[in-house]
């Protein structure tokens, strides 16, 4: 219920105050396990691509925002979860294919941390894991800066699968970040 409400309010707010596009809603499946990916630049970019999202999304979200007792409370209400960025975090992987197993939505910015300049850095090696393992497709999105009224654009491609074993994976990162940086146009 609280994340319909947040969603009801973000939607309305980059509507009328942002003036957002939002393009290939098409291609979001309306059910089933996903993995939506997106780049990752702005603060403002989880609650951008959750508004946008015909599905709640359970987003996963560096540990350190979860050390402030009133927000990492509000954060598990919307449904994300903490991981320790630079570590293997058994738990956080565990409860990531936990939500995917569900057939729910789980989303990551593969990049682990904001890219401020706007260039595409590496996938991590976590979303592939998640990816081969669930066998969960993977929804590309790209944020933007648009002109004008459309402050924000947020485009999705079409959902693609993943299939990467050893030496593949970094690979298949580098797939997830191509697809991404097609949506940036």
């Amino acid at each position: 219920m609280l994340y319909r409400l947040a969603w009801g309010i973000l939607r309305l707010y980059f509507s009328l105050v942002k003036g957002w596009v939002v393009e290939g809603l098409e291609n979001i499946p309306k059910e089933g396990q996903l993995i939506v990916v997106a780049n990752h630049t702005s603060y403002w970019d989880p609650p951008i691509l959750g508004a946008a999202m015909t599905r709640p999304v359970y987003f996963m979200a560096k540990v350190e925002l979860f050390r402030y007792p009133l927000f990492g409370s509000l954060l598990r209400l919307l449904g994300a979860f903490p991981v320790k960025r630079k570590a293997v975090d058994r738990a956080a992987i565990k409860h990531a294919l936990s939500i995917l197993a569900e057939g729910k939505v789980l989303g990551i910015f593969p990049e682990g941390t904001r890219i401020k300049t706007g260039e595409l850095g590496e996938a991590q090696p976590g979303v592939v894991l998640l990816a081969t393992k669930s066998g969960a497709p993977i929804l590309p999105a790209g944020i933007k800066k648009g002109r004008g009224r459309g402050g924000v654009v947020v485009r999705f491609g079409k959902p693609f699968f993943l299939q990467a074993e050893g030496q593949e994976r970094k690979e298949a990162g580098k797939r997830i970040m191509a697809e991404i940086a097609s949506l940036l146009y």
